[in-house]
């Protein structure tokens, strides 16, 4: 790195320098001398203004710069930093010349830790490339007419409700079934390789739909585990991957059938929409017509070819008397014969008939007996039917918050009637009401400790 400060900048030559002067050349100097960097450090004073750049302080135990990310370097990063939170920045060092304060202009931005993440992410993908699981060979086109849709997610994603909307909107007459699992946590990848093991050993879906809305790389490194992949790429059902947002890429995106840039997208995917079925009926139907008017226009061709070899209607018509007058007489000679035989079929059926005539009393019987086990039956699924409900209202019970705050568990609202889930928003001298599986009871706060807590 050169500093050498007397050669760095011409205005150094100058005899005496103005302030604008000064720091134009330490701005150049520091342009020129120091490369882009990466920076690690902590958020604070952060401010997004309303021209969408980002000002900010980075600092550590010692020390402390000044950051500035604009609007178009922004809008790229994925999350908005906060108080406290430690990042990593690539940032050029430049000096503010009206203030003569230096600052860092920041190129791009992720939260500490996320290099060496992605690192161990292409490791992964480096290593199950060799074995071939991305291949696109082995990959298979999901089924366009599914007759029911497998997703893979938690029930409290914002994704699954994507998702279901969208399906209900383009196929509201397919089946769908959802397989919970976590998509953020320790074991997230483990329990998503569950879900997509328990769709194939039921065998009850034709498409599988593995989403999650979008995050930081940690909130999306469920998605990044070995297993999971392996898994994806033995299912025996096709899968579409919608995990985070366009930008976002997993090991189980490259694993997958199909990898839809957004959850919502890979509902679309799975699925063609009424519209396009009807535009491709429409066009079925448009290229029918133009087959039949083929077809009627070359009869038309032929009629007109057969229409010249036509023999003149006298000698027609005398060919044709003669055929007729023959077959008068035969008809004639006929008409005796099948007089006869008539009669004596009739004869044949209606003896014939006599002897099938239905015995009322045995079909009478049989009725019955198909009433009696037809009400039998609906008297069994009923039965059923509610053992089944009251084993559904038995489960809903034990994950009902009255089994919560049972087993010794208490919700705590503070004077507006607020549930209370973080203790720094609590304050010495706060009035809560705590409530138990059995009655309530007022309280106040006589000390907070924010950083102490279950686990």
């Amino acid at each position: 790195m050169n500093t050498g400060f007397a050669s760095a900048h011409d205005d150094f030559s100058r005899g005496i320098l103005t302030i604008s002067q000064l720091n134009r050349a330490v701005a150049g100097l520091l342009e020129r001398s120091i490369p882009l960097v990466w920076v690690r450090g902590e958020v604070s004073n952060f401010t997004a203004a309303a021209s969408g750049h980002w000002y900010f302080t980075l600092k550590d135990g010692g020390a402390a710069a000044r950051g500035i990310m604009f609007r178009g370097r922004a809008m790229l990063v994925g999350f908005t930093p906060r108080e406290g939170d430690r990042i990593e920045v690539r940032a050029r060092v430049s000096l503010y010349e009206p203030r003569g304060d230096y600052q860092l202009q920041v190129e791009s931005m992720r939260r500490a830790g996320q290099g060496d993440l992605f690192e161990a992410f292409l490791r992964l993908k480096e290593k199950l490339a060799a074995e071939g699981l991305f291949d696109p060979q082995r990959k298979r086109t999901p089924p366009a007419i599914p007759r029911a849709v497998g997703i893979v997610t938690s029930l409290q994603a914002a994704a699954l409700r994507d998702v279901l909307t969208a399906l209900a909107r383009r196929a509201p007459h397919v089946h769908v079934v959802i397989y919970p699992s976590p998509v953020q946590g320790e074991d997230a990848g483990m329990r998503l390789a569950q879900a997509i093991a328990l769709a194939n050993a039921r065998a009850e879906v034709d498409t599988l739909l593995l989403v999650r809305g979008g995050g930081s790389i940690e909130d999306l490194w469920g998605f990044n585990h070995e297993g999971l992949a392996r898994t994806i790429a033995a299912s025996a059902i096709p899968v579409i991957s919608g995990v985070g947002h366009e930008t976002d890429f997993t090991i189980a995106d490259f694993a997958a059938d199909l990898r839809a840039p957004t959850p919502t997208a890979a509902a679309e995917l799975a699925i063609l929409s009424r519209e396009q079925w009807l535009a491709r009926l429409r066009q079925a139907a448009q290229v029918l017509r133009r087959a039949q008017r083929r077809r009627l226009e070359q009869a038309g061709q032929r009629l007109d070819r057969a229409a010249t070899a036509l023999i003149s209607p006298r000698e027609r018509l005398s060919r044709q008397q003669e055929r007729l007058t023959g077959l008068a007489r035969g008809l004639g000679m006929a008409w005796a014969v099948a007089q006869r035989d008539r009669a004596a079929e009739v004869g044949l059926l209606r003896q014939r008939l006599i002897a099938r005539l239905p015995d009322t009393a045995r079909l009478s019987a049989r009725v019955d007996d198909l009433a009696r086990r037809l009400r039998q039956c609906q008297a069994y699924q009923l039965t059923r039917l509610q053992q089944r409900v009251a084993s559904h209202a038995a489960h809903l019970r034990a994950l009902g918050p009255e089994q919560t705050l049972a087993r010794g568990y208490a919700v705590v609202r503070d004077e507006q009637g607020r549930i209370v889930r973080q203790a720094r928003r609590l304050h010495a001298g706060t009035r809560l009401e705590v409530s138990f599986a059995e009655g309530t009871a007022q309280a106040a706060v006589t000390a907070v400790d924010p950083d102490r807590g279950l686990v």
